[in-house]
């Protein structure tokens, strides 16, 4: 009796297994759009021939025209039996409008299931020519094209269509392009598409399985897809214009034949290949320069965000380090966002940030969160504050500049292992050296042993050699350094004249990951390069620093505009060119030798 109830357990485990592996499916489909008289199939599939009882609600707004038929289908693919069971409806739209039609149900092994409901956009008849299937991509029909081997603008065209005609500088705008035909399309054998110039773009990828629908377009009705997607950030205010691209398109034209053999053959027609160039028309962007009155602390952002802080810990001890971090998320230009600054304590030891983009791309521009995290090591015990932060940026749904403040964080510093430096430096004025613990001396509290006015050393020759010496000394030692001192005096003088050889240098390195192909690392070099430079040759700190600000400076030492709209584009192209499609080596190239050409102009150009 044991091992009939064992056995009967097994069967049950094994039954239940199976069932789970072969998980029954029941799906329903049918063209997203059709035309009103088009006739269509619905079908209704399950992977399981053990169906009882099928059944479907009232189909509105379609004449049913047959069914349902049912039809099975089997085949094993290396020892796996996979299995359909379809029942299938041929119905014709009669009214325009959006329809739904509702869930079927069906029993399987005792247990009933049901299908997704389908929806359906029903379009208008074709107002120039009763519909046809010429060529049905996904279900529907579209309009006759033109008779004879020529292909008109009708037929075959390409839209290029804009989500917004009127943005803001750095708003992100869709750039779509879509394919209109009534014809067989091939393939394209040229594609030139405009070089967006005055925006910053980034294309949206597509999926491989382009898909094809019905769309009423004008009173026909085309087989459409979408073939290219682009989002574009403006760099400049003003009327710009994106220009026409071109496409030369292969199309099979079916021709009719004169020959009854032929014909027979050929199903009446033949198909000859035709060649057709397609332009798409200019569009014109206004874009609208950002209100004055921009915040201190704006980032250059234009979208909408959000900011975040967090720190590690706020119990340290000295020559122990403590990492901020910020988080920039949400939905605009976060590519192009210049990175905030923490204004810690001037007795910490502050490193360069570091930045973590997690970014996709959408519709409204790039979605997600920009993580920097600054790494600072307190040198000396106390309290101390490091304060919030203001995040600026332009809200695009309120047309208005919005300030975020993140946390204050109160930080205890306890004395740790270890002796303090005395010298520290401020991440971003590396030059403004400050001298710590050397105001105050500690008293001394030795026995002091007290002599007689004029005894032994006062008025002995020793006294007079003790003043004599350091004189000489001094005068000597001012004679010969003097020109060494006088520049060591001046901090702001030093980084001027070594400008130029540390941006060099750091060109140098750029050239090397240049040669090693290493894309990220070669951009930001160059990037430091730049900034590093202008900001040494104008003793102004790199936080301190935008491109508004630096071509007033540079108008002040009196430099030619040509030359600073040189070096403001070499920032530009640098910061865009590594995200902009092409030849990454070509791109890298470029930018290269235009920054060492604006360097070298601006080392000649700018006189102290």
């Amino acid at each position: 009796m044991r091992k009939i109830v064992f056995l009967w357990i097994v069967l049950i485990t094994v039954s239940v297994h199976t069932f789970a592996d072969g998980k029954v499916t029941f799906t329903a489909s049918a063209p997203d759009a059709v035309a009103v008289g088009d006739q269509f199939r619905l079908s209704y599939t399950v992977n399981t021939e053990k169906v009882r009882d099928f059944r479907v609600a009232s189909i509105k707004g379609f004449d049913v025209l047959m069914g349902p038929s049912r039809s099975y289908s089997m085949q094993s693919i290396n020892g796996v039996k996979t299995e359909n069971l379809t029942f299938t409806y041929i119905l014709m739209a009669t009214a325009e409008g959006n329809f739904t039609i509702p869930s079927a149900t069906i029993t399987v092994d005792g247990n009933q299931m049901v299908s997704n409901a389908v929806h359906i956009k029903v379009l208008p008849a074709d107002q120039v020519n009763s519909s046809g299937n010429s060529n049905n991509k996904s279900g529907g029909s579209a309009s006759r094209p033109s008779s004879g081997t020529a292909i008109s603008n009708n037929d075959l065209f390409i839209t290029a269509t804009a989500n917004k005609t009127t943005v803001y500088e750095q708003e992100a705008l869709l750039l779509t392009y879509k394919i209109y035909t009534l014809v067989d399309l091939r393939m394209f054998d040229n594609v030139k598409l405009p070089d967006f110039k005055g925006f910053h773009s980034q294309e949206v990828e597509l999926p491989n399985d382009r898909r094809w629908g019905l769309e009423h377009y004008k009173g026909r009705n085309y087989q459409t897809t979408i073939y290219r997607q682009f989002v574009l950030f403006p760099q400049q205010s003003g009327k710009l214009t994106i220009d026409a691209a071109r496409f030369d398109a292969s199309i099979a034209k079916a021709t009719q034949v004169s020959d009854p053999f032929e014909a027979f053959f050929n199903g009446g027609s033949n198909y000859v290949e035709v060649k057709k160039t397609i332009m798409t028309p200019q569009l014109t962007i206004d874009v609208k320069p950002l209100p004055v009155g921009k915040p201190a602390e704006f980032s250059g952002g234009v979208g909408e965000f959000n900011i975040t802080s967090s720190i590690n810990t706020t119990n340290i001890k000295t020559n122990d380090a403590v990492t901020v971090k910020l988080v920039i998320s949400g939905t605009g230009n976060l590519k192009l966002l210049s990175t905030p600054e923490i204004k810690f304590p001037e007795d910490f030891e502050v490193y360069d940030p570091k930045v973590d983009n997690k970014f996709r791309l959408t519709n409204a521009g790039l979605s997600g969160s920009k993580v920097i995290e600054y790494l600072a090591i307190p040198r000396n015990a106390g309290t101390y504050k490091i304060p919030a932060v203001n995040f600026s940026y332009f809200d695009i749904n309120s047309n208005s500049y919005k300030i975020l403040t993140t946390e204050e964080y109160e930080l205890h510093v306890e004395k740790g292992a270890g002796n303090a430096v005395q010298t520290i430096a401020n991440f971003t004025n590396k030059e403004d050296l400050k001298i710590l613990n050397e105001d105050i001396r500690y008293i001394k509290q030795n026995e002091v042993t007290l002599s007689q006015k004029g005894d032994f050393f006062f008025g002995s020759w020793l006294y007079w050699l003790f003043y004599l010496i350091p004189g000489v000394a001094f005068i000597t030692f001012f004679i010969i350094y003097r020109k060494q001192i006088t520049a060591n005096a001046n901090v702001a003088r030093m980084r001027t004249k070594k400008a130029n050889k540390v941006a060099v240098k750091r060109m140098k390195l750029a050239g090397k990951l240049l040669e090693e192909n290493k894309k990220d690392a070669f951009y930001d070099e160059v990037l430091k390069a730049l900034w590093g430079y202008i900001s040494d040759k104008l003793n102004i700190p790199v936080s301190r620093l935008s491109k508004d600000n630096i071509e007033e400076e540079l108008c002040n030492y009196g430099v030619d505009d040509t030359q600073i709209k040189e070096f403001i584009d070499a920032l530009n192209n640098c910061e865009f060119a590594r995200f902009a499609p092409g030849d990454d080596n070509q791109a890298m190239d470029k930018v290269y030798s235009a920054s060492l050409d604006i360097i070298s102009k601006m080392e000649n150009s700018i006189k102290h």
